[in-house]
């Protein structure tokens, strides 16, 4: 006779109050975390597999910042689970899982610009980006691009976060202090309040946790102060999440002003086929860098960066030097010139900045804080006694404020910022070429005696940047 054969079915457990508002929310965007230990990964992995069996040919995205993260966090876990069901297979290559009803997860992780190419015009249902806040804020606004599709699907994305990381910025505004974009000049840029919704979980909202691991509340309360309160209490304002804190677009972002024509005005730039990035300051009579320009495009040969940097800058405007990385100067094995003397054929004479990193990103810091006011103009147009040595006019697009907001203090040396992800340390790394060497040289150079509103200068030293000596050629 016979037997029936036993089947299996999915039990994802039971899920705590917090999780089960997770899982039941229908807003676009839904966050959940705060404080570490609410059970936000087991969330995110019960509702991506239950919405891929309830709802038949739905696509599915899972992200971490990492592979291994993913690895470990999404795909065994979630492999292990459904698989001895008999209800999916995981393709090991391109780290899909598709379901028997035509349902499908797709694992990822973001590498930045390189990440960009790979999803772009990819469409998913949901998306899932676990630990958001070590995704940068165009990182997310990508992803989002990637909610589409002629399904009848509801388009929605589920994020994870606590307090810190490159990404600590964007999810506070959006999710803990819910300040929205409704004013812009570009309606379809504008964020609708609806949209988003947030759910704060805390360890004490995991009793599964705590009954399993009895020593994980000792641990965080053994953490400093201000890390203790983010990741015990998910305190947004314990920890700024970005290496320059003393940066505020209500101080060192100001609108524009006609510039005086007797302040010199330079440029610095960040190089690499992935991007330039250059910026444009003026420096008034106490050293003070005024940023009025930033132009950045990535894929540009050097012939091209240089017509930009050219092409960007009016014939109205005589700058003085342009400061460049001293990788500029290394030779090429195959054809054994450099990039400096590309840039110099293609009318950009460049000058060496100092590489030292510390030493520049301590300075930019250092440059961000209020000194007294001596320049006349300064003084009167501002009517201030103390500004800070950096400062920016707002015809600089915002992505240069966001980067330095999102930039992180690399986890090996507190002193100095990280070097990922990638896409947010080009602006930076091009202000500290210009902070770096505009402070070097003032401590050098005596300032010009001014009789007019311009300098006659001789043209060999304008396109030169001056008498070429040893130094300027780096020898």
């Amino acid at each position: 006779m016979a037997t029936a054969k036993k089947t299996r079915t999915w039990n994802p457990g039971k899920a705590n109050p917090k999780q089960q508002l997770f899982f039941e929310s229908r807003t676009m965007f839904t966050a959940y975390g705060g404080a570490k230990g609410g059970g936000k990964t087991w969330a995110v992995r019960t509702k991506a597999i239950g919405g891929a069996i309830f709802n038949p040919g739905i696509k599915i995205l899972i992200m971490r910042s990492t592979f291994r993260e993913v690895d470990e966090n999404h795909i065994t876990p979630i492999c292990n689970e459904v698989i001895p069901l008999g209800i999916a297979k995981y393709n090991n290559m391109n780290h899909r899982l598709t379901f028997t009803n035509g349902s499908v997860i797709q694992f990822g992780n973001w590498e930045g610009e390189e990440s960009e190419r790979h999803y772009n015009g990819l469409e998913y249902d949901w998306i899932f980006i676990d630990e958001a806040t070590q995704f940068t804020e165009r990182a997310f606004n990508f992803l989002g691009g990637c909610l589409r599709g002629v399904n009848d699907f509801p388009k929605r994305m589920y994020l994870t976060c606590n307090p810190g990381g490159v990404g600590h910025a964007w999810v506070k505004r959006l999710f803990i202090d819910k300040v929205y974009k409704t004013n812009s000049d570009n309606p379809e840029e504008n964020e609708n309040p609806e949209d988003y919704s947030f759910i704060f979980a805390t360890v004490e909202d995991n009793k599964y946790l705590l009954e399993s691991s009895p020593l994980y509340l000792r641990n965080l309360a053994n953490m400093p102060e201000d890390v203790r309160r983010a990741y015990r209490y998910g305190d947004w304002d314990a920890i700024g999440g970005n290496y320059f804190k003393e940066f505020s677009r209500k101080v060192h972002v100001v609108k524009p002003f006609a510039i005086p024509n007797h302040w010199e005005r330079y440029r610095a730039f960040d190089y690499g086929l992935d991007m330039f990035s250059c910026f444009w300051c003026a420096v008034d009579g106490d050293g003070r860098l005024w940023v009025y320009r930033h132009y950045e495009h990535k894929d540009l040969i050097i012939s091209d960066a240089a017509k930009q940097a050219l092409e960007h800058t009016p014939m109205t405007e005589r700058i003085r030097a342009t400061y460049a990385p001293p990788d500029m100067w290394n030779r090429q094995r195959e054809t054994g010139r450099t990039m400096y003397e590309v840039f110099a054929e293609n009318g950009l004479p460049i000058i060496r900045s100092d590489n030292n990193r510390v030493q520049g990103h301590m300075l930019m810091k250092e440059m961000l804080a209020e000194k007294e006011v001596g320049d006349p103009f300064v003084k009167q147009y501002f009517k201030k006694e103390r500004l800070p040595m950096l400062m920016f006019l707002d015809t600089v697009e915002q992505k240069v404020f966001s980067d330095i907001e999102s930039i992180q203090a690399d986890d090996d040396n507190p002193n100095d910022c990280a070097k990922q992800p990638h896409d947010v340390t080009h602006c930076v790394d091009a202000l500290r070429y210009l902070c770096v060497s505009r402070t070097m040289a003032a401590q050098q150079e005596a300032k010009p005696e001014i009789e007019d509103d311009y300098d006659v200068m001789d043209y060999d030293d304008y396109m030169r940047g001056g008498a070429i000596s040893k130094s300027y050629l780096g020898v």
